[in-house]
Protein backbone atom coordinates (compact mmCIF):
# COMPACT_ATOMS: atom_id res chain seq x y z
CA UNK A 1 0.00 0.00 0.00
CA UNK A 2 1.50 3.30 -1.03
CA UNK A 3 1.23 6.36 1.14
CA UNK A 4 0.03 9.43 -0.62
CA UNK A 5 -2.25 12.37 -0.61
CA UNK A 6 -5.11 13.12 -2.93
CA UNK A 7 -7.91 15.62 -2.98
CA UNK A 8 -8.08 19.37 -3.21
CA UNK A 9 -5.46 21.67 -1.72
CA UNK A 10 -6.86 23.65 1.18
CA UNK A 11 -9.60 21.09 1.75
CA UNK A 12 -11.61 21.69 4.88
CA UNK A 13 -11.06 18.13 6.15
CA UNK A 14 -8.42 15.44 5.93
CA UNK A 15 -9.12 11.72 6.11
CA UNK A 16 -6.26 9.48 7.21
CA UNK A 17 -6.31 5.72 6.87
CA UNK A 18 -3.88 3.60 8.86
CA UNK A 19 -3.49 0.19 7.27
CA UNK A 20 -1.06 -2.23 5.65
CA UNK A 21 -0.41 -3.90 2.32
CA UNK A 22 -2.28 -7.13 1.66
CA UNK A 23 -5.19 -6.18 3.93
CA UNK A 24 -8.48 -6.72 2.07
CA UNK A 25 -10.40 -4.58 4.59
CA UNK A 26 -7.89 -1.78 3.94
CA UNK A 27 -8.50 -2.05 0.21
CA UNK A 28 -12.27 -1.87 0.75
CA UNK A 29 -11.93 1.08 3.14
CA UNK A 30 -9.70 2.95 0.70
CA UNK A 31 -12.31 2.63 -2.06
CA UNK A 32 -14.89 4.27 0.20
CA UNK A 33 -12.44 6.97 1.33
CA UNK A 34 -11.43 7.81 -2.25
CA UNK A 35 -15.05 8.04 -3.38
CA UNK A 36 -16.12 10.24 -0.46
CA UNK A 37 -13.01 12.44 -0.68
CA UNK A 38 -13.58 12.99 -4.40
CA UNK A 39 -17.27 13.80 -3.92
CA UNK A 40 -16.71 16.22 -1.03
CA UNK A 41 -13.33 17.69 -1.96
CA UNK A 42 -11.59 16.33 1.13
CA UNK A 43 -7.91 15.42 1.22
CA UNK A 44 -6.87 11.92 2.22
CA UNK A 45 -3.70 10.10 3.09
CA UNK A 46 -2.79 6.48 3.65
CA UNK A 47 -0.27 5.58 6.33
CA UNK A 48 1.41 2.17 6.52
CA UNK A 49 1.11 0.77 10.03
CA UNK A 50 4.12 -1.50 9.49
CA UNK A 51 6.37 1.58 9.46
CA UNK A 52 4.57 3.46 12.23
CA UNK A 53 5.99 4.05 15.71
CA UNK A 54 5.66 1.06 18.06
CA UNK A 55 2.99 2.71 20.21
CA UNK A 56 0.74 3.10 17.14
CA UNK A 57 1.35 -0.54 16.20
CA UNK A 58 0.45 -1.63 19.73
CA UNK A 59 -2.74 0.45 19.76
CA UNK A 60 -4.06 -0.11 16.23
CA UNK A 61 -2.66 -3.42 14.86
CA UNK A 62 -5.81 -5.44 15.64
CA UNK A 63 -8.13 -2.68 14.38
CA UNK A 64 -6.85 -1.96 10.86
CA UNK A 65 -7.92 -0.26 8.83
CA UNK A 66 -8.32 2.64 11.21
CA UNK A 67 -9.65 5.91 9.84
CA UNK A 68 -9.23 9.37 11.28
CA UNK A 69 -10.97 12.61 10.32
CA UNK A 70 -8.86 15.67 11.04
CA UNK A 71 -6.67 13.60 13.37
CA UNK A 72 -9.50 12.18 15.51
CA UNK A 73 -10.23 8.45 15.29
CA UNK A 74 -13.40 7.90 13.30
CA UNK A 75 -13.79 4.18 12.46
CA UNK A 76 -11.92 0.89 12.51
CA UNK A 77 -12.18 -2.43 10.61
CA UNK A 78 -14.71 -1.05 8.14
CA UNK A 79 -15.56 2.43 6.88
CA UNK A 80 -19.21 3.38 6.80
CA UNK A 81 -19.68 5.67 3.82
CA UNK A 82 -22.74 7.24 5.44
CA UNK A 83 -20.88 7.97 8.73
CA UNK A 84 -17.83 9.29 6.88
CA UNK A 85 -19.92 11.64 4.76
CA UNK A 86 -21.71 12.88 7.90
CA UNK A 87 -18.40 13.53 9.66
CA UNK A 88 -17.20 15.62 6.72
CA UNK A 89 -20.41 17.62 6.30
Amino acid sequence: MNSGTDGAHGAAHTITMLGKAGCHLCDEALEVIQRVAADLGAAYEVRDLTTAPQEEKDEYWDKIPVTFVDGAQHDFWRVSEKRLRAALS
